[in-house]
């Protein structure tokens, strides 16, 4: 029991985020500050990391610095962070060493200080896709962000909306992007700063404790594994991994590798904090609910049905977004119906299709003979061997028959008369001796 306590404190301490110290001259009153990297693309794992470092921050009393370089990514991230930035009593700033284009320009305005490298942008946040809702929403959260900081609200809607025209800045039909010089010309820069420590100097930070926050090895797995892109590569991979399973005999490489991408795409999230249990839960669930409807329940109908919409709800938590979960779901599905299509032979053939399918066959070629051709037997006359009650058998032609009476009991040894064939079932009816003959 210690042993697995040990192991789960260990595992605790790995996800969490790896802390550098700068040094500080010894007997100085130092500032403290954290500084948070905001690089590559802006997911839901690294707006994850971002808030569980500010929370870190706050607990310490420190300041946080932002170092921003992104060309962008979600929205849904971006907004995350905004309002971790947004809420937190602590001081926070930016700092954009390169670029800080659409969602890491939101991220840029929601810190109340902006310092700026020479050769540096910001802006260029027009979203996907394009539709008159999704611009609108955008543009009224840089807005709102802009107008927090007592920036101009229209530069802000310009970064996102293309039909906003401010004079001599932004012409109608073009997205604004900011240099460093322009940014600090119009107030979207409070500094420009060639490097951290001057930009912090330039805030008043100059005796400082850096704590710069890393992404610990769980987390960069985390992030790897949220990524849009990766995603929905491993969502697809789970499926067709399950299907060529299907197609193969016995459990190999593509089972294997299927479990291990739903792992991946679950876990991921679980650990970065962006799912709970429910999501896997329900996505278990729907996972369940189709293998009954194949296996167990003839047809397909209320039980499959409910399983893909189990399965459609656990993916789209586990995205956040309704959008990004609905079209991963979708080309993984797509891409399994394809291999279905393209596998089809080989799956007629494996013993789980056989388990489900009777595909037993009775055929002359076989073996078998099919029921026989009795209809030259009507109107002719036998005699009964035992009793109709009303089976039993008659000699027709010198040949026993099973037969039945058209009427009820008949004694044996009565002469009786063919009336009817239905199939393999022969009617007799009793004739006098004088007709017989």
């Amino acid at each position: 029991m210690r042993s697995k306590v040990t192991l789960f404190l260990i595992f605790v301490l790995l996800c969490l985020p790896v802390v550098r110290v700068g040094a500080v001259s010894p007997g100085v009153r130092e500032q403290t500050v954290y500084v948070i990297p905001v690089y590559g693309e802006i997911d839901l794992g690294l707006a994850a990391f971002v808030k569980r470092s500010i929370t870190s921050a706050e607990r310490a009393g420190a300041a946080v610095l932002l170092e921003i370089n992104t060309f962008g990514g979600l929205v849904e991230a971006a907004t995350e962070i905004r309002d971790a930035v947004i809420r937190t009593p602590v001081p926070v700033m930016s700092y954009v060493s390169d670029r800080a284009w659409s969602a890491g320009a939101l991220i840029a305005l929601a810190a109340p200080h902006i310092a700026m490298a020479p050769g540096s942008s910001i802006g260029a946040a027009q979203p996907r896709p394009m539709d008159e809702k999704t611009v609108s929403a955008i543009r009224g959260e840089f807005e709102a962000t802009a107008e927090r900081a007592g920036r101009d609200r229209r530069i802000a809607a310009a970064m996102v909306d293309a039909d906003v025209e401010i004079e001599e800045l932004s012409p109608k039909g073009k997205l604004l992007t900011l240099s460093a010089q322009k940014a600090l010309e119009f107030g979207y820069a409070d500094v420009i700063a060639a490097s951290r420590s001057e930009a912090l100097e330039q805030f008043g930070y100059t005796t400082v404790r850096v704590i710069e926050m890393e992404l610990g090895w769980a987390e960069r797995v985390a992030r790897l594994v949220t990524n849009s892109t990766v995603s929905s590569l491993l969502l697809t991979l789970g499926f067709l991994g399950l299907i060529f399973e299907i197609a193969t005999p016995g459990w190999g490489v593509p089972g294997t590798v299927g479990l291990i991408s739903l792992g991946l795409f679950f876990g991921g999230r679980y650990i970065a904090g962006l799912v709970g249990i429910e999501s896997i839960g329900l996505f278990a669930l729907g996972l369940v609910l189709l293998l009954l409807e194949i296996f167990v329940i003839p047809g397909f109908g209320v039980t499959g049905i409910l399983g893909l919409l189990s399965m459609a709800v656990g993916i789209v938590m586990a995205f956040g977004s309704i959008q990004a979960g609905l079209t991963a779901f979708t080309i993984a599905l797509a891409a399994s119906l394809v291999a279905i299509v393209l596998l089809w032979s080989r799956i007629k053939k494996s013993r789980l299709f056989q388990r489900i399918i009777l595909s037993h066959r009775e055929e002359q070629t076989l073996g078998y003979q099919g029921p026989r051709d009795l209809s030259f037997l009507l109107g002719k006359h036998g005699r009964t061997l035992t009793p109709l009650r009303p089976a039993g058998t008659a000699m027709i032609d010198d040949e026993r028959y099973d037969v039945v009476s058209e009427g009820g009991y008949m004694d044996p040894n009565k002469p009786v008369e063919v009336v009817k064939i239905e199939g393999t079932r022969v009617v007799v009816r009793e004739i006098s001796e004088q007709s017989e003959e």
